[in-house]
């Protein structure tokens, strides 16, 4: 399956490391003209059309660089919401700070981002905008609740707006990437036994990589998926698909 994203203008949020890095570099390596935000610069971005220091959450200051974007290669085609905090602890530990970080980063840094976008792409009469939400949006782990209410909140902005842009052909999903590890998680760090508990929740029991999820939105992006919108995609290696995967993996081992 050929995806063409040559001349197509993609925008990735929090783009400067971890799965918005590796997303950026791939709409790069795909042909697109990339942009990425993040409050810190890349280091050697190659292949991308620019970048820009922007916290999500200031208004004027997304709205300024979009427009440059604009003035520079016209209407955003995919704009990819990648940026996130992540806020962990028992609700009465957490703090009215914590609990409006999480939210104005992952819920109001959405519609920031999706607000500015939105007008250029109307004037096309396309674009697709892709959403991180997460398997906590779901099926949320204990002390996650202010970033699981914050990725569920997402989930409902995400079908709002898609009903809101269909009369214009924009396309608005959102992704549920599972447990990737990242510096904001530091699953990677966690002692072995740990991680092996964690694996055994997965269908597919690996870590999941950042191009896993690169994958997932180049399609989403793509002409190829222009008839799904309001929607969100699980690409979390099965974590909510069965109770005890583990179970398979133990019958699989005894029948060898």
């Amino acid at each position: 399956m050929h995806l063409d994203f040559h001349d197509r203008t993609v925008l990735v949020t929090g783009a400067s490391a971890g799965i918005g890095r590796v997303i950026a570099d791939r709409f790069a390596g795909e042909g697109a003209h990339v942009y990425g935000f993040d409050v810190v610069p890349p280091a050697d971005a190659v292949g991308w059309a620019g970048s820009a220091v922007c916290d999500v959450t200031d208004e004027s200051a997304v709205a300024r660089e979009v427009a440059a974007i604009e003035k520079e290669h016209g209407a955003v085609d995919v704009l990819i919401n990648n940026a996130g905090v992540n806020v962990v602890g028992p609700v009465d530990e957490l703090t009215a700070a914590q609990w409006r970080r999480c939210l104005d980063v992952n819920v109001v840094g959405v519609a920031v981002m999706c607000a500015a976008a939105i007008p250029g792409m109307k004037r096309a009469g396309a674009g697709s905008i892709l959403n991180a939400a997460s398997f906590a949006a779901i099926n949320p782990p204990v002390g996650a609740a202010a970033y699981a209410a914050s990725k569920a909140a997402v989930v409902q902005m995400t079908r709002v707006i898609a009903g809101e842009l269909g009369p214009w052909g924009i396309t608005v999903n959102a992704y549920a990437p599972g447990m990737v590890p990242t510096a904001m998680n530091g699953f990677a760090d966690m002692p072995d036994a740990t991680k092996n508990e964690l694996l055994d929740t997965l269908t597919l029991r690996r870590w999941e990589s950042p191009d896993d999820v690169a994958d997932l939105l180049c399609f989403l992006a793509s002409d190829r998926a222009r008839y799904i919108t309001g929607t969100l995609v699980d690409v979390s290696g099965g974590k909510l698909a069965t109770q005890i995967p583990r179970r398979a993996y133990d019958w699989r081992e005894s029948r060898e």
